[in-house]
């Protein structure tokens, strides 16, 4: 049992996600190594006409990411999106 924001939870957390290993492959799709074991390629051209991420439009830019304390970043992290946004989708 754990407790948390005032929410008491039977059970033990969950672990928090991280990546721990990111490779840029061809036409926007990236290789994710997850802190689970898991190995998983994810399609990221779908969220290129999203404002935030539109700036990865440019491949230069996209090919440069990195980690973050487990987290895919971009642009000095001005750029970065959520373990568990990449782990939860099958692409």
């Amino acid at each position: 049992m754990y407790e948390k924001d005032g929410v008491v939870y039977a059970g033990n957390p969950a672990p928090l996600l991280k990546v721990i290993a990111v490779q840029p492959l061809d036409d926007y799709r990236m290789r994710l190594e997850f802190s689970t074991g898991e190995i998983r390629e994810f399609n990221f051209f779908p969220l290129l006409d999203t404002p935030c991420f539109r700036p990865l439009r440019e491949k230069a830019l996209f090919d440069q990411v990195y980690l973050d304390h487990g987290v895919p970043s971009w642009n000095g992290g001005n750029i970065d999106i959520a373990p568990e946004a990449l782990f939860e989708v099958e692409t």
